[in-house]
């Protein structure tokens, strides 16, 4: 009896060929990831920036009214006027920086949402593409296969 031994690299080959791989489906998919990620960074790095002026503004001005403080006074009465005023400007500029720091994050979660909100209508897009894609390529696929 002779064995006739099967070519299973040309077989496998045969059956991948009948189902084609279209990769522009995972080029969009990664296009649309990257320009997400793009957007995101883009938000997060003018929230940052604007974090950082907020937070040198108040150092320096913190320290120009130290400076007042340490001052040498001629009545000891003096001393306790500088540090309540001292107190009190630097309750003003908290108060006024909070509220600085409130609005970045009030802008950051407002464009947050809005690029979620894009990033899934753009990914669902994108799915439902890919899969009208591979329907209609498999479709073909098993007519083309029916038909031989």
């Amino acid at each position: 009896m002779a064995k006739a031994t099967q070519d299973y690299t040309k077989m496998m080959k045969d059956m991948m060929g009948t189902f084609p791989v279209d990769t522009s489906a995972m080029q969009e998919a990664f296009k649309t990831q990257a320009s997400f990620a793009d957007r995101m960074s883009k938000v997060v790095l003018e929230a940052a920036e604007k974090s950082t002026e907020i937070s040198a503004s108040w150092t320096k001005a913190t320290i120009g009214k130290l400076g007042v403080v340490t001052n040498v006074k001629e009545d000891p009465a003096d001393y306790t006027k500088a540090m309540t005023d001292f107190a009190s400007a630097q309750a003003e500029m908290s108060a006024e920086s909070m509220a600085s720091f409130a609005e970045i994050a009030k802008k950051v979660q407002m464009e947050t949402v809005e690029l979620m909100l894009a990033a899934g209508k753009n990914f669902g897009d994108d799915a439902t593409n890919a899969v009208k894609k591979a329907t209609d390529d498999m479709t073909a696929a098993a007519k083309k296969a029916a038909v031989k």
